[in-house]
């Protein structure tokens, strides 16, 4: 069953691909794929997940300009990690053969959230832009889901204003230089998606995160101080670590502590 997830969750890989780059086109998920270069169709024996892009060597079979190495990336991860969401949400009942509908909700809200926020990664990272057409519908969607799940609408909601007002004091003492009201946005997202005390540990992992890439990247002067970050980025990637791990890591720190 995990190598099935597996599967999925590269096909699911690909078809974020398509979204990303048809939503920053503007352009309608109806219709077959094409090259972006040649613009000619890709064949569908050319477009499955990351066997087609190891056959044609990372280039089109038909002006031979290469593949970014994107699509096989996104699809990769995407299947690892909603496989780690399959064995994790149905580690007990895999194998008493019990699945609930509470794991199935479960598992539908973490391959929903992992969707959403390598959607966010890619996009914040290549354009620099998260958009409102992602974290609104998705944060409601989100909000439901953990109804559902038992967690309390207060904690979710005061989590939310927890997440966006962090980063809208920074707005407003920076006057829009810092962050991006998509950043705000975003904040709101993780509290929904998290709750209290993980959308904390989200944004402080976030920053960590980012202080160590950016200064690596300016080690090796691929950035300078004052750059523009993407801070998306780091945030959509420490929403997932929590989600998997939030409760491993507060243990950790309180074990630590005290």
């Amino acid at each position: 069953m995990a190598i099935l997830v597996f599967i999925f969750g590269l096909m699911i890989g690909s078809f974020l691909n398509c979204f990303i780059l048809r939503l920053h086109n503007g352009k309608s998920m109806l219709g077959r794929s094409v090259c972006p270069k040649c613009k000619k169709q890709i064949n569908w024996y050319d477009n499955i997940p990351i066997l087609s892009f190891v056959i044609l060597r990372g280039k089109c079979r038909f002006c031979k300009k290469k593949i970014s190495w994107q699509y096989p990336v996104v699809e990769l991860i995407t299947g690892l990690l909603f496989t780690m969401a399959f064995l994790i949400n149905f580690q007990f009942s895999i194998f008493n053969f019990q699945f609930l509908l509470i794991d199935f909700l479960r598992l539908f809200k973490s391959w929903f959230l992992i969707s959403v926020m390598i959607i966010i990664f890619i996009y914040d990272l290549r354009w620099y832009l998260i958009l409102d057409k992602i974290i609104i519908p998705s944060s409601i969607i989100i909000f439901i889901l953990n109804l559902f799940l038992g967690f309390s609408w207060i904690n979710l909601l005061i989590s939310a204003i927890i997440g966006s007002s962090f980063f809208l004091i920074q707005f407003l003492i920076s006057k829009g230089r810092w962050i991006g009201g998509g950043d705000i946005r975003m904040g709101a997202l993780m509290g929904f998606a998290l709750g209290w005390p993980y959308v904390i540990l989200a944004i402080f992992l976030a920053y960590f995160i980012g202080s160590i890439v950016g200064i690596g990247l300016i080690v090796f002067k691929n950035k300078s101080w004052g750059s523009q970050v993407p801070l998306g980025v780091f945030l959509s990637v420490s929403t997932v670590i929590v989600m998997f791990f939030g409760d491993l890591i507060l243990k950790s720190y309180y074990n630590l502590l005290f």
